[in-house]
């Protein structure tokens, strides 16, 4: 869509998903980024460091 925009984005989301599906994935992500965050034994991190990057996310 030409027009797309990031308010447009946050408008479809506000109106497609429930509060109970918008605070279940930010309580999804806050958990996630803790454990990235926090947990620091190296095959635990190995493995969340290869997930990232199998997900697309570039973290360096």
């Amino acid at each position: 869509m030409a027009t797309d925009t990031v308010h447009g984005r946050i408008e479809r989301v506000r109106i497609e998903f429930t509060l109970t599906q918008l605070v279940l994935v930010m309580a999804s992500i806050v958990a996630v980024g803790f454990a990235l965050l926090f947990v620091q034994e190296p095959m635990v991190h190995d493995s969340m460091h290869n997930f990232r990057h199998a997900v697309g996310v570039t973290c360096h």
